[in-house]
């Protein structure tokens, strides 16, 4: 398809509400905003790190009580809940780069209160947040019920289902619906946040310019959404410890990628 342009008459998001907010982006700048976060990450010092290592410390203290609760089958869930949470973890890390790029000294009290920017439209995106991560806890649970009626929700019985025949397409269901429950919250808060830290706007003018910014842009930030992936992936896969630096690394990255995508206000 070469008949669709991003200028003139021609913009097929033309007459969209926010579409005249946000710019085209190109893959180089996708892979910009990851050397731009890392170069944050490295001007701020101990301060991304020791926010990211706060984090990394609630993870393993929720992984901790769900295996001491008796409730070992919710880790994977819960993994998938942080992942959709993420950008409202990331606050701080928002923060930090605006501090940077303002030329300001990052503080780790500034970045742990980042909230305060727009507390009223971040608690309201916090609660958006939290209910789209509880209705997929309770998702998993209903689908587990529904495969497995004579089954017991505990880790062995889950373990030892999967290697069925139903234990495959069940896996097969959860990705499937994991995937579209993370492309949505990828699609409406991939600028957000950031944008609400940023500036006053509200949590549905956010979300709004945010999804925007993916219908203007579908191949790059397809793109981008598979680099988070790939960075929050690898520090998944080291006990959750690499996510000290990959969780800071992707927020400043996402700071940036906002930047690029988003107008300023006084911008035509």
């Amino acid at each position: 398809m070469t008949h669709a342009h991003h200028t003139g008459p021609a913009d097929p998001l033309a007459g969209l509400p926010y579409a005249d907010r946000v710019r085209t982006v190109t893959a180089d700048q996708a892979l910009g905003w990851l050397r731009a976060g890392w170069a944050d990450l490295r001007a701020s010092g101990w301060v991304s790190l020791a926010y990211g290592a706060l984090f990394v410390a609630i993870g393993f203290a929720l992984t901790g009580g769900l295996v001491l609760a008796g409730m070992a089958y919710l880790i994977a869930p819960m993994i998938g809940a942080f992942l959709l949470i993420a950008p409202l973890l990331a606050l701080g890390l928002y923060r930090i780069s605006k501090d940077v790029e303002e030329g300001r000294r990052p503080s780790l009290w500034r970045a742990l209160t980042a909230w305060r920017a727009n507390p009223y439209h971040i608690l309201t995106a916090g609660l958006i947040l939290m209910l789209y991560v509880m209705i997929w806890a309770r998702m998993n649970v209903v689908a587990f019920a529904l495969f497995f009626p004579h089954e017991a929700i505990a880790l062995d019985h889950f373990v030892a289902q999967m290697f069925s025949l139903d234990g495959l397409v069940f896996t097969v269901f959860i990705t499937a619906l994991g995937f579209a429950f993370a492309a949505f919250a990828f699609i409406t808060n991939v600028t957000a946040l950031p944008m609400m830290m940023d500036r006053p706007v509200d949590v549905f003018a956010a979300a709004l310019a945010s999804a925007m910014a993916v219908l203007r842009n579908p191949r790059v930030m397809a793109l981008w959404a598979g680099l988070i992936v790939l960075v929050t992936g690898a520090g998944l896969l080291t006990g959750f410890l690499g996510l000290i630096v990959a969780l800071p690394l992707v927020g400043h990255a996402s700071w940036h990628a906002y930047r690029d995508l988003i107008k300023e206000d006084e911008e035509g």
